[in-house]
């Protein structure tokens, strides 16, 4: 994983939950495609699996990703 985002669990201990996944997997080239990504990117879902943020691809910005998690997390 990459360490920005496994980072992540220890920056929001106990509420975050990180993973990386395997995007040359038949069912995650689909998903990528319906998130809109070329080919990879970063996702935050809710506990149900909802898509509550999103940045694709090569335009990850972790401090906007950490804003992002703070507010949910209000």
């Amino acid at each position: 994983m990459k360490p920005a985002v496994s980072g992540l669990e220890k920056e929001f201990p106990g509420k975050v939950v990180a993973r990386n996944v395997d995007a040359t997997t038949r069912d995650a080239k689909k998903e990528i495609k319906e998130l809109g990504f070329a080919n990879h990117g970063l996702v935050i879902r809710s506990a149900k699996g909802d898509v509550l943020f999103k940045q694709p691809d090569h335009k990850v910005k972790m401090d906007e990703v950490r804003k992002e998690l703070t507010s949910l997390l209000k």
